[in-house]
């Protein structure tokens, strides 16, 4: 039985059930819906990768998304994070928080405003992201495995476009709730997002 639940756990909707009687005629396609297979592909990696750091090296994914930036560019404030990865501000600052207790990274003030807390690697927290990487990167080929090179980079430059369009997105949600939601104030409320590992 748990074999066929981890097959059944690959298949989209669509292969579950028929729409009920009754409902609406206007539903979405599941098998050509985008947004749908990108929150999928990233719930399932962020949710298997979290689960190997923890029990391999006792961190949670968002501590291995913040190695990453740090490890890249040294020293990086809350702010810095969530522009990059789309990260919950209060969720970085509780990683900030963890991290500095186990020695992972030291906070220091930002040179330009006071205010703001700069988090900066430290020996233990390179150390920490060096034994990572490995696993990652392994990740990211058994996920590649099924693309030739040539389809690698054409998917990284459909991936960078969408990532830069990403912006307009939200202006045609803005004047779409404007046009059939007068009513709604139209400003968007923070909530729970899943992101790929």
């Amino acid at each position: 039985m748990k074999f066929e639940a981890s097959r059944m756990t690959n298949r989209t909707p669509t292969s579950f059930a028929a729409p009920l009687a009754g409902a609406s005629t206007k539903t979405v396609n599941l098998d050509r819906y985008v947004p749908a297979y990108l929150t999928w592909i990233a719930n399932k990696l962020s949710r298997g990768a979290s689960q190997h750091y923890l029990s391999t090296f006792d961190v949670g994914i968002e501590t291995w998304r913040c190695l990453v930036l740090l490890a890249v560019e040294g020293s990086i404030s809350a702010q810095r994070v969530s522009t990059v990865m789309g990260m919950d501000k209060g969720s970085i600052s509780r990683c900030f928080k963890s991290m500095q207790q186990r020695g992972l990274i030291r906070t220091e003030l930002g040179p330009s405003d006071s205010r703001v807390r700069i988090a900066v690697i430290t020996s233990k927290g390179r150390h920490l992201h060096d034994q990572i990487i490995g696993m990652a990167l392994d990740r990211e080929r058994a996920l590649l495995s099924v693309l030739d090179e040539d389809e690698v980079q054409v998917l990284l430059g459909l991936m960078r476009r969408l990532h830069a369009n990403l912006p307009a997105v939200e202006v045609a949600t803005q004047n779409y709730v404007r046009a059939h939601f007068p009513k709604s104030s139209g400003a968007p409320r923070s909530e729970e997002v899943h992101h790929d590992e």
